[in-house]
């Protein structure tokens, strides 16, 4: 009887006949699913990828016992790491930005002081124990672009798109779609972080809480007595994707404010303390999405991305980082999401008489 199985040297030669896009990997992030469980309980940070990274000639940064991650497992670290795989039909219809190359940018560019009025631009906030990057990623830039746009000083509600995004957006704190976070944007709103915080005053039973971390329960209704939900919605105008170009990268925040990025996450990742972060050593972890906000050039010529993370300011430089620029480092330059604030539901009561709106914050 003949055997369904192919054999090695045929395999290899359809390979090879197939081109190198058959070899090549498709996409920086990692299907969580497929990543090894063994040893998974073991601690995330270890001495030993300490020293390495710190005794490494060409590594460009230094490595510390983070305090956020003091008491991490492994699994628990993969677990936050919450981008999931875009899948490839899912991006068929996104429009992707591209800038001219005549576009005249700083050599270094900080969002943080280029509209210093805008307090969430330097917010460092915490993601807990809930695999809930890529909302945060979106949720920060959004409310960051309320403000460059519409001098509008809000702060956005992580928890009404992780919990109401549904399905469209993945598995809630279990992972998800940074694109899609954006598409609910368009579609639903979302609405304020007072009106729907993403951590109970009193009870922790959202996700941040110990020692569970289920996706909460999608309730549509402000915690906020005499606050409507409809009203408290802030939308985008769209969803859209970033060329993978740096020009069109730093030209989009440049214009419009900061994006969320999405990139791969290795072991030495967790113990970054300063300098510019690449990938000098240990196993790859999972998908993590962050916002970009600036960039600049080392003393050393070193170019680089400026970045902040969710992980409170117990992480990294003070919840910062930075990544080499320009080199696609840990695939941060091939999945570049945002979209522009919109006026939609902005105004509530809108008397004809006197012309005067009340908008909504």
């Amino acid at each position: 009887m003949q055997s369904n199985k192919m054999s090695m040297p045929l395999l290899l030669l359809l390979l090879v006949a197939a081109g190198p896009q058959a070899t090549r990997a498709a996409k920086p992030i990692p299907n969580r699913q497929l990543m090894t469980e063994e040893g998974d309980s073991s601690r995330i940070i270890q001495d030993d990828i300490i020293k390495t990274i710190n005794k490494h000639a060409n590594a460009g940064w230094t490595a510390a016992q983070n305090p956020y991650f003091a008491n991490y497992t492994t699994a628990q670290f993969k677990h936050i790491l919450g981008v999931k795989p875009t899948p490839h039909n899912v991006l068929n219809d996104v429009p992707v930005k591209t800038y001219p190359r005549s576009l005249m940018l700083p050599k270094e560019f900080d969002a943080r002081s280029a509209w210093s009025h805008c307090n969430t631009i330097g917010t460092i906030l915490g993601q807990g124990h809930c695999g809930s990057c890529w909302a945060f990623g979106a949720v920060e830039c959004l409310q960051d672009r309320f403000c460059i746009h519409f001098n509008m000083n809000i702060s956005l509600s992580v928890n009404d798109l992780l919990a109401c995004c549904g399905f469209m957006c993945g598995d809630g704190c279990d992972g998800g779609y940074p694109i899609m976070a954006w598409r609910y944007f368009v579609r639903n709103g979302v609405v304020t972080d007072e009106c729907d915080p993403y951590f109970d005053q009193v009870g922790c039973k959202h996700p941040g809480c110990e020692p569970a971390y289920p996706t909460p329960v999608c309730e549509k209704k402000c915690k906020v007595q005499n606050q409507v939900w409809l009203e408290k919605k802030h939308f985008s105008v769209n969803a859209y994707r970033v060329n993978s170009d740096p020009h069109d990268i730093m030209a989009e925040v440049y214009q419009n404010g900061p994006v969320e990025v999405a990139f791969t996450v290795y072991e030495d990742f967790a113990h970054y303390k300063s300098g510019v972060y690449k990938h000098i050593t240990g196993g790859m972890m999972g998908g993590h999405a962050v916002k970009l906000i600036g960039w600049g050039t080392t003393d050393a010529g070193e170019d680089y991305w400026l970045l902040a993370n969710q992980w409170n300011r117990g992480w990294g430089d003070d919840g910062y980082f930075k990544i080499i620029r320009g080199t696609n480092e840990c695939g941060i330059e091939e999945d570049v999401v945002a979209g522009m604030p919109s006026t939609k539901n902005m105004v509530r009561n809108y008397d004809s008489a006197s012309g005067v709106g009340t908008a909504i914050v």
